[in-house]
């Protein structure tokens, strides 16, 4: 049976970083993903993730969203590819909003991180959100928090530039096979697959929609999967105001509908459309079960209900459409600890559908705890202790 330090399941946002992190110090490193990442089949595609460093769900998150811009910027100098473009980021909410991101008081805890980290912010009434950004049609009563600091990350290129760099460092990375059990001793830890048996000193699953089929059911139960519609709308007009230098990524909690929206910036010019998407949490499914298509349907009932009411300048007319994977928590919180009974295994993740801008400096944090026995970010929050675990 082949050995290794740390045994890494799941190479998508945190698990790529994870295994880079263990890499470059050395550690000798298995990663096992059941396809061949970047791909569309989990949580991180779709060509962009809103980052931003005031975190709405909680200012425990705030660090490491700081930590993660370093990072990504470290890893631009090294490898010359663009990962992240902070041209700036808008929140939209009112004390009339029907609906909420993640979290009650998103709005007014995004404020509070700011000011707690000296994160430089400006809060906008409409008359000020009109004027800087036309393109959105809001009421008199919303008003808007700007961070200059946010904007996008490129996910696929993230997790491409992690593990060439993991690969360089020496991981050995297996693509295209299937993890199917894990055992954990105070000696260490086996990882069957498809293909064969693995053995380790430590483990760390980081396997997004795909976890609750690896733990037993007293720790699954926490953990709910939703699919979730993405869609890119053609630009009806000039491309100009839609490009990253004048138009934000944006977060919206609207008035008089169950669901918020988000976007992006036209970041690939005349013909990659503008994405906009919102979040639903209606029907669970798994991995294996989910519809993947995006049906026409759903498609016009994202314009109608979400894109044209409060964005002019978009066509109906759909460029391209995906789907993805949340992986939700009760408090839609991050997991991020030992299993219980079993030191040696560590779950990060999941996401709760706003991890990407956390996962540089989450796959470091990983790296610290498995190699120093503690990370220097405090983790505290992401406890399984808080489910009773």
């Amino acid at each position: 049976m082949k050995r290794f330090e740390t045994i890494v399941l799941g190479l998508g946002a945190m698990g790529s970083a994870a295994a880079w992190q263990l890499a470059r110090r050395g550690n000798s490193v298995l990663g096992i993903d059941r396809f061949a990442p970047p791909h569309e089949h989990g949580s991180t595609h779709g060509d962009t993730r809103i980052t931003r460093l005031a975190i709405g769900e909680g200012a425990q998150y705030t660090p490491l969203a700081m930590r993660s811009h370093q990072i990504w910027r470290e890893l631009e100098g090294e490898t010359g590819s663009t990962l992240l473009v902070a041209h700036g980021g808008l929140v939209l909410s009112s004390k009339a909003r029907t609906s909420q991101c993640h979290t009650d008081d998103f709005f007014a805890n995004t404020v509070a991180a700011a000011e707690k980290y000296g994160i430089e912010h400006e809060i906008l009434d409409a008359r000020q959100v009109r004027r800087r950004f036309p393109q959105f049609r809001i009421a008199d009563d919303e008003s808007g928090y700007f961070e200059p600091g946010a904007g996008f990350v490129r996910p696929e290129e993230c997790v491409r530039v992690q593990l060439a760099l993991a690969a360089q460092h020496g991981a050995e990375l297996h693509r295209g096979e299937v993890a199917t059990a894990f055992d954990a001793s105070d000696n260490g830890v086996t990882v069957t697959t498809d293909r064969d048996t693995y053995a380790a000193d430590a483990l760390i699953v980081a396997a997004g929609p795909w976890l609750p089929g690896l733990v037993d059911a007293s720790l699954s139960r926490h953990f709910t999967i939703y699919r979730q519609v993405l869609c890119w709308f053609d630009i009806d007009g000039p491309v100009g105001p839609f490009l990253p230098a004048n138009f934000p990524v944006f977060i919206w909690e609207l008035q008089g509908r169950p669901q918020g929206i988000y976007g992006f910036p036209a970041v690939d010019g005349t013909r990659g459309g503008l994405k906009v998407a919102t979040e639903s949490y209606f029907a669970a499914t798994t991995p294996e079960s989910v519809e993947r298509r995006v049906s026409d349907g759903e498609v016009r009932a994202v314009y109608d209900d979400y894109v044209a009411p409060y964005i002019s300048g978009l066509s109906s007319r759909c460029v391209k459409a995906t789907t993805c994977l949340y992986t939700v928590t009760p408090d839609f919180g991050f997991v991020i600890d030992a299993l219980p009974g079993a030191t040696r295994v560590v779950v990060a993740s999941p996401c709760s559908g706003h991890g990407f801008k956390h996962s540089a400096a989450i796959g470091e944090a990983l790296a610290q705890r498995v190699m120093d026995g503690a990370a220097r970010i405090d983790l505290g929050a992401f406890s399984l202790t808080r489910f009773g675990a």
